[in-house]
């Protein structure tokens, strides 16, 4: 059966705030088909308290099917179920893909909150135009992966024990060799209960740089969430982990600039030699992921408006310099899955040599680092009513 129309004005105004996209036949929420599973059939669940993420998944899965003839099909929510794909299609041979990450949050009201899922999805139509698959409405899609999350709404943990990633993705499905874009494609969102509780107590990261290796280039896809960009960086994070590692910093150009940590985005808080305190975050210069917390912190620390706020270039050499003179004072990544965490220690390699840089502890009660992630929290979890925070029931 059809689902009904959402009346919840807060869903309609931020769907409105969802990039436009003009296409000549939409994926429609009003068209979606509504096929539960039967309750006596779905799956026992875990501790979700006790899941890492990705080893379990939801009962249900949303899809919608595009050929380039007919246009969207009409969209569904379903049983979770293989894909049926033939093995010429596209995505297994020229990497016709991308996915993107965000997660659900039970407050401490018992209410089940989004957080400014409309950049997640202004993001995958970004890079669905980028690889060439269609674009579609994405007020739509917003609402299909709301009604999504109201049917296996049990799926999503208690603030304490975590949280429910969603993972929507696309790929370009048509069965065919050679190299052109597919004129067939599906779009669909599984769900999976991840771990972890909303404590500040994070365990800091260690970084491996070396400049040999690079994430991503100038006029490249960088900044899109396509699959092909993670599985380069494999073998570099495995050289990371056996050195006792934890993820690997990325490095650009001679000068050895600072782009990303791991599948994260940066943060430095400085202060210059009279005093001065900057927030410095790398550019979206077209080799960086325009995260979500990303763009939160610097919305957030901008509208505080205590101290300077970039985005700039930073090498190696300035942050070497800057340790040196106690100037650093707290660095950080920020991600969909990591959320927020402290950067202590980065083994850097240098002319053949390892330098081995201790960056200050950021578990000080008045860091920055705390002060933000506290702030996402109160917001996610329902303590701060905010315009970020998207209700879902």
């Amino acid at each position: 059966m059809a689902a009904s129309t959402l009346t919840s004005r807060t869903l309609a105004s931020l769907a409105a705030k969802v990039a436009p996209i003009s296409v000549s036949s939409q994926l429609k929420f009003s068209d979606l088909e509504m096929y539960q599973q039967p309750k006596d059939m779905r799956r026992k669940k875990m501790d979700l308290g006790k899941l890492k993420c990705g080893q379990q998944f939801a009962d249900h899965m949303f899809e919608c099917y595009w050929n380039d003839e007919h246009g969207w099909m009409k969209p569904r929510i379903s049983p979770l179920h293989n894909l049926n794909l033939h093995p010429a299609a596209k995505v297994f041979h020229y990497g016709q893909e991308l996915f993107e990450g965000l997660k659900a949050y039970r407050g401490v009201d018992g209410r089940i909150r989004l957080f400014r899922p409309q950049l997640n999805i202004n993001r995958l139509l970004s890079s669905a135009d980028r690889v060439g698959l269609p674009v579609f409405n994405g007020g739509e899609f917003l609402k299909c992966l709301v009604q999504l999350l109201k049917v296996d709404s049990e799926w999503v943990p208690n603030f304490a024990k975590g949280s429910l990633y969603i993972r929507p993705t696309f790929l370009g499905i048509e069965p065919r060799l050679g190299i052109g874009r597919s004129m067939d494609a599906v779009l669909y969102i599984i769900c999976s209960p991840a771990e972890g509780s909303f404590s500040t107590t994070a365990k800091p990261v260690h970084l491996f740089a070396d400049p040999k290796f690079v994430r991503a280039w100038p006029g490249g896809t960088g900044d899109k969430k396509l699959g092909c960009n993670y599985t380069s960086t494999l073998m570099v994070q495995r050289e990371a982990e056996r050195l006792g590692l934890h993820q690997v910093l990325w490095l650009f150009g001679p000068d050895h600039r600072i782009t990303e940590a791991g599948a994260s985005n940066i943060f430095m808080l400085m202060k210059d030699d009279v005093g001065n305190v900057e927030l410095i975050t790398p550019p979206l210069n077209g080799i960086i992921l325009p995260g979500i917390n990303r763009q939160s912190i610097l919305d957030l620390t901008r509208d505080w408006n205590e101290f300077k706020v970039s985005e700039r270039e930073v090498t190696m050499q300035e942050l070497q310099e800057r340790l040196a003179k106690g100037q650093l004072l707290e660095m950080f990544g920020c991600g969909t899955a990591s959320a927020i965490s402290p950067i202590e220690r980065i083994v850097y390699k240098k002319d053949g040599r390892l330098i081995d840089l201790r960056l200050p502890t950021t578990q000080q009660s008045n860091s920055l680092y705390k002060r933000i992630f506290d702030f996402f929290v109160d917001v996610q979890l329902g303590r701060k009513k905010h315009e970020w925070a998207v209700e879902v029931d």
